[in-house]
């Protein structure tokens, strides 16, 4: 699917269907809405004065044009409030319209800039959240269905933007390619963490690491169980314990400063491709959806090839530490004490809070390296889900800095994030009487005691802390979200590794 950039009328251009769309509670109609109402012969006024088309935000509102005009059907997506109007309502109302587009096996489409008059979304922004929300929201994982048969793909061929201004032309198409590449990041986090656990293990997320290094030309290390011995990473290799699959460090590292080694960032993704729980075993009910349990090493894979492409003058390495975590003969027990890359003893108190142990190893890992800034997004904890439901990703972290380009980033790509305290208090949580740390400081503030166990590895180094446990998949279709793995955080990454790299600059 193809979205181009054309002059011309919209109301005289040769496509299937037309996308207009009008704010929450509009008085007078304007512009497009205007002329496309005068050649309707005033149809949409009297759908105003109805209350059938009201404007909130992804309403939709099919009217066929009777040879009225050119285009067989308007399209009208409601853009809510003017007030509230961002760069999200136009992700989110594609989004709906990409999906009603190929149910009507529509081939063409056409519309025009949605707000830019407006001063709220410049150009580029409004480029970027058109072609992510047609490609997101139009996002299918089939490749299981119909008997392993193809899923015949959608007949949309190509969303046209009627603009006639070569400057901004130029800007939307800026944006076009930059939201391309961000959507088709995002689909690649979506695909990982859709598939079964029995394809997607340690091995296969490693070559799908290997996959995108050759693809967008990123240098790439793959540790095995050996090399992770002779590291000291006890931590990482006691979660692989109880499984047959052998685990994997994957780290894929992006030279974007050759002349300033020190300007880096390191990115870590907790990789664990199936969560049983180990030992402390987790209820049977829902057991399934931690296939998805890789979710954040998935985003950085899939955030490194966007940041390979778009190119920011800073160096990234990006740390996947998978595994999974069974019940095997072999496994961690709770009782157990481990050490970590960085030499702290840890008591394994709780096998099933074992993402914050193979981090600890990867953030660890990172630090030796000279890394100077981290970052790590994971799906930690069930109580950030608890706290923050599945709207919302939790943040903490060590350095406020960080933490507000990570929350700006955020406010970019309308992935919300919550800020969470990280107060001294909190540590002692995680003090063990026998070892340097215990892996969990039990139900009370879990997400915050898990991050807080993490800042141990992280030490003085400055770093932020993603929590995705309650938004790295939905069981609804809504927007550009569609059911399964969201993809989250990976835009988020790419945004927040961009503006380090202007900061440094």
């Amino acid at each position: 699917m193809e979205i181009n950039l054309i002059k011309g009328k919209i109301a005289t251009v040769n496509v299937d269907a037309l996308v207009i769309s009008l704010f929450e509670d509009i008085k007078q109609l304007t512009g497009l809405a205007k002329t496309i109402d005068t050649s309707l012969e005033g149809g949409l006024v009297n759908l105003i004065k109805d209350g059938e088309i009201t404007g909130k935000l992804g309403e939709m509102t099919l009217i066929h044009t009777l040879g009225k005009i050119q285009a067989g059907r308007i399209i009208i997506i409601g853009l809510g409030k003017k007030e509230k109007f961002t760069a999200e309502s136009i992700r989110y109302g594609i989004g709906e319209v990409s999906r009603l587009l190929v149910k009507l096996k529509i081939k063409t489409a056409a519309t025009i800039p949605h707000g830019i008059e407006e001063n709220n979304v410049d150009a580029i922004a409004f480029g970027e959240a058109v072609a992510e929300g047609m490609l997101l929201g139009m996002y299918q994982f089939t490749r299981y269905k119909n008997n392993g048969k193809k899923i015949q793909e959608s007949n949309l061929r190509e969303l046209q933007i009627l603009e006639d201004n070569k400057s901004k032309a130029s800007l939307i198409k800026q944006g076009i390619k930059r939201g391309t590449i961000l959507a088709n990041a995002t689909v690649t986090a979506r695909d990982m963490g859709n598939e079964p656990a029995n394809i997607m293990n340690p091995t296969e997320m490693a070559k799908q690491a290997t996959k995108i290094a050759k693809q967008f030309n990123l240098d790439l290390e793959i540790f095995d169980k050996n090399h992770m011995e002779k590291l000291g990473m006890g931590s990482l290799l006691a979660v692989s314990a109880g499984s047959n699959q052998p685990p994997k460090l994957i780290i894929l590292r992006y030279k974007g400063d050759l002349n300033n080694q020190e300007n880096n960032l390191a990115i870590c993704g907790k990789g664990i491709t199936f969560d049983s729980g180990g030992i402390s075993i987790k209820p049977a009910g829902g057991m399934g959806e931690m296939k998805g349990d890789m979710s954040g090493g998935a985003a950085v894979i899939a955030a490194m090839s966007a940041i390979a492409q778009l190119k920011p003058k800073i160096n990234v390495m990006g740390l996947i530490p998978a595994t999974e975590n069974l019940s095997g003969g072999s496994a961690t027990k709770p009782g157990d004490i481990v050490w970590s890359i960085t030499g702290k003893s840890i008591e394994i108190e709780n096998t099933d809070a074992e993402g914050r142990l193979v981090l600890a190893d990867a953030i660890g890992y990172a630090r030796i390296q000279g890394q100077r800034r981290l970052i790590d997004v994971a799906t930690l904890t069930g109580a950030a889900v608890i706290a923050l439901g599945t709207t919302t990703s939790a943040v903490m972290g060590n350095n406020q800095s960080l933490i507000n380009h990570l929350l700006n980033a955020g406010k970019s790509t309308g992935e919300q994030m919550w800020q969470l305290p990280l107060f001294e208090e909190y540590k002692e949580l995680n003090k063990s009487k026998v070892a340097d740390l215990k892996n969990t400081g039990g139900r009370e503030a879990g997400s915050i005691t898990a991050a807080c166990f993490l800042s141990e590895f992280a030490e003085d180094t400055p770093w932020v802390h993603m929590d995705i446990a309650g938004t790295a998949r939905t069981n609804k279709t809504k927007g550009y979200l569609t059911v399964g793995s969201t993809g989250v955080a990976v835009r988020s990454l790419v945004y927040f590794t961009e503006s380090l790299a202007n900061e440094s600059s």
